[in-house]
């Protein structure tokens, strides 16, 4: 079933990928099946050349339903004017299936990357999976190759997590300059924080790495 679901996403075919997800299909984001084929499709346009590839790590019986943890790598190319952005996302799931449907997906990890450019920045993420309400946690973006006499700009910035954070608006944020070779923050997860996507965009001369990763904030028990 998973590796029919990855050929229709890689064909970018909405219609058969939709007929793997139920009528009543909810999401941790707050996804529903209608609110994920707009947001695939919207993704689709973006990215001509997509490539899925899910693996199971984990699986059992529930019932009559099976509830399997996957790990799903997805890659693409967005054509630009002049250039190509190439994207490397990796997604971690639980997802129940019944009756050969997905009926609810709760995503455990997420991290994406694009770089553009002959040259792009390779970069280290430093940020735990999950944090606990009240709980503070590092930010930290370290470049892998030394600076030399190079000119680093970046910047990084947070976005709660919901329904509303798939319409693929470009984020705003301000370039600075990075004497340092990374850039390093401190969060904090407040009371009634959502999940979280946290970002930098890293440029040089050589090319452009934005790297997105997701922070679960998990309630105190």
């Amino acid at each position: 079933m998973l590796k029919k679901i990855d050929r229709a996403a890689s064909r970018q075919d909405l219609e058969d990928v939709m007929d793997f997800y139920s009528n009543d299909f909810t999401n941790s984001d707050g996804l529903n099946r209608e609110s994920l084929s707009e947001a695939l499709s919207e993704f689709w346009q973006l990215y001509q050349s997509v490539k899925y590839r899910t693996e199971v790590k984990s699986w059992e019986i529930d019932g009559d339903a099976i509830v399997a943890e996957t790990v799903t790598y997805i890659t693409g190319i967005q054509e630009m004017n002049d250039r190509n952005i190439t994207l490397k996302s990796t997604i971690t799931s639980q997802q129940r299936y019944e009756g050969k449907k997905i009926v609810e997906q709760e995503i455990l990890a997420e991290r994406s990357e694009l770089t553009s450019g002959k040259n792009p920045p390779t970069i280290n993420i430093n940020l735990p999976v999950e944090v606990e309400v009240g709980e503070k946690y590092n930010f930290d973006v370290v470049v892998a190759e030394p600076l030399g006499e190079q000119i680093m700009l970046g910047a990084a910035w947070e976005e709660p997590i919901n329904e509303n954070s798939y319409n693929f608006e470009p984020a705003k944020f301000k370039l600075e300059l990075l004497p340092s070779g990374g850039i390093f923050k401190i969060g904090e997860a407040t009371e009634n924080s959502q999940d979280q996507w946290l970002s930098t965009v890293l440029m040089r001369k050589g090319g452009i790495t934005i790297s997105t990763h997701r922070l679960r904030v998990l309630d105190k028990f």
